[in-house]
């Protein structure tokens, strides 16, 4: 078994091959990536970079909805794969975390992990935009 960060093996079952994802118990968010653009860059220069990042994980988050509905799970793994890294960038963590485990799961053909995956990783996409917009005020 390859060992993965936030993934643990499910102790009562370890010979089933069961991961539990562990979900944080809130928003992880590094502001230093949003700082570092906000300080190279004009305001409205890095408000247009912010909303661009945004709206390009939403449409991949739209492509993977739709994929899902479809059960072409083949469609997913790029835009999870990219999810991940944008989000990354930006310092939307808890994002890059959940769309990785969207790609472990698609890895392991496991559909019922996918589904709550899929879901936290919306939950945690919609949390990641209000942090933006609230980081952006201050």
């Amino acid at each position: 078994m390859t060992n993965i960060t936030h993934l643990q093996p499910h102790a009562a079952e370890p010979d089933q091959g069961i991961i539990v994802l562990r979900c944080p118990d809130q928003m992880h968010f590094d502001p230093a990536p949003l700082n570092r653009l906000y300080a190279e860059k004009a305001a409205y220069e890095a408000e247009e970079v912010v909303c661009r990042v945004l709206e390009d994980i939403a449409m991949r988050l739209d492509a993977l909805q739709n994929a899902l509905a479809d059960s072409d799970f083949g469609k997913m793994v790029k835009p999870a794969n990219r999810v991940a890294l944008i989000a990354d960038q930006i310092g939307l963590t808890e994002v890059s975390i959940a769309a990785s485990h969207v790609s472990t799961c698609l890895k392991q053909r496991d559909g019922v992990a996918l589904e709550a995956t899929m879901a936290r990783l919306e939950r945690s996409f919609d949390v990641a935009v209000s942090e933006v917009w609230n980081f952006r005020e201050m």
